[in-house]
């Protein structure tokens, strides 16, 4: 976990990133005659703990017609991605920038907001949801903190800004980024008053779109501390609700350690969720989710199902058969899950099957070869392929073009 980073380290790392030349030349371009444009949110956070950014928002002054206008003047492609909530999004050489003019709520549902926009950056900070992502970083280098932003983040606590249950009620959503902000940066605990919020406002999610919960969901799975915050949430009586049936937390946490944070998140979900091809339907209706993240899940499901009712580990030979139906990935995924404890983590036989899989060698015969062999075009040829490719798998999967040939030429024989 990162920490905050020393005065002078803090004051380097702002100067190096300010000096970037499409950073300066953006910055220069919206401040000035009247307007003013900091750098806030995500960007500035991670900038002072010294993590990755991904993303770079900004705050303005100017009307979205004015940032288009200094946008495009600095030789920037300015696409309106939300204009009508004031973002605007400029574009140049492979970066991209949104750019949102200052604003301030009137109307909220729980859902989206109606807002106006306005020339004060402490409302518009105000009404983020923490204060870890209401800090701001002007052109001069200062920060500007007005929800103690700066203390939160030495403390690894993730806190909503002003009266948790009013920021929930502002937008439901809200409940799971209190969840996945605290996988992420936070440490200990979740902040015991954002917690019982999210328990009181929990009704609330039933009116989200299953998209938005998807995306949170996806992106807290992958977090460093995804494993104690979902028991956090199953303790809350918030996770069921979410992924619509009883989580294996043993289990996921188990994969969490032992497969590290650049796993697939649809593999994350599967840890979490599945056991059979039924949650993977279940999951897809109930998060929206996309038809390659169902594509996993439900391969993974299909292999438990397979495999979940030999007792033991299986064979060698039944997990390359396996991976023939399903994939080699998906395959090991599955023994990783039926095999994985919070304990032990995935045992050293599993890993050595894991491993001889990967190193089974590419069944080299195609149907070209097949007719070649005097067998004529049509479905026989597929069908010899098929049974040559079982009994070379039964065989121990003899590497070499030669080898394999032999066994096509035995099956047509």
């Amino acid at each position: 976990m990162n920490a905050v980073r020393s005065d002078a380290a803090t004051e380097a790392a702002i100067a190096v990133f300010l000096a970037e030349p499409v950073v300066a030349r953006l910055l220069d371009a919206l401040n000035g005659d009247g307007e003013e444009t900091r750098i806030v949110g995500g960007a500035v956070r991670n900038l002072l703990l010294g993590a990755s950014r991904n993303d770079v928002d900004l705050a303005t002054t100017a009307l979205p017609a004015e940032t288009i206008r200094r946008g495009k003047a600095a030789g920037f492609k300015a696409v309106p991605t939300g204009i009508e909530h004031g973002t605007v999004t400029l574009v140049s050489k492979g970066h991209s920038f949104e750019v949102t003019t200052l604003r301030r709520d009137v109307e909220t549902d729980g859902r989206r907001a109606k807002v106006v926009f306005g020339r004060d950056f402490v409302a518009d900070a105000l009404r983020r949801d923490f204060t870890i992502n209401a800090l701001g970083l002007s052109r001069d280098g200062r920060i500007h903190d007005y929800a103690d932003g700066l203390a939160d983040l030495g403390r690894r606590r993730v806190r909503f800004i002003g009266e948790a249950q009013e920021r929930i009620r502002e937008d439901y959503l809200r409940i799971l980024r209190f969840f996945r902000f605290h996988a992420q940066y936070g440490v200990g605990a979740p902040d015991a008053e954002g917690l019982q919020a999210c328990i009181a406002g929990r009704a609330g999610l039933a009116g989200l779109s299953r998209e938005r919960v998807r995306a949170e969901t996806m992106k807290l799975l992958v977090a460093p501390r995804a494993a104690a915050t979902l028991d956090a949430m199953m303790g809350a009586g918030l996770l069921m609700p979410v992924i619509g049936g009883v989580p294996y937390l043993s289990r996921f946490a188990a994969v969490a350690r032992e497969r590290g944070e650049d796993v697939h998140p649809a593999f994350r979900l599967a840890a979490l969720a599945v056991t059979v091809r039924e949650d993977a339907l279940n999951l897809r209706e109930r998060l929206r989710l996309s038809n390659e993240e169902f594509d996993r899940i439900e391969r993974i499901a299909m292999a438990l199902e397979k495999l979940g009712g030999r007792g033991g580990l299986p064979s060698i030979a039944a997990l390359r058969h396996l991976a023939q139906v399903v994939g080699s990935d998906t395959a090991a995924a599955a023994l990783v899950l039926l095999n994985a404890s919070a304990e032990s983590g995935v045992g050293r036989a599993a890993q050595q099957l894991i491993g001889d899989l990967g190193r089974t060698p590419a069944f080299l015969p195609t149907g070209k070869d097949v007719v070649g062999l005097g067998t004529p075009p049509g479905p026989r040829v597929g069908q010899v392929l098929e049974t040559a490719r079982h009994a070379w798998i039964e065989a121990g999967c003899p590497a070499g073009l030669d080898k394999q040939m032999a066994l096509v030429s035995a099956v047509m024989a």
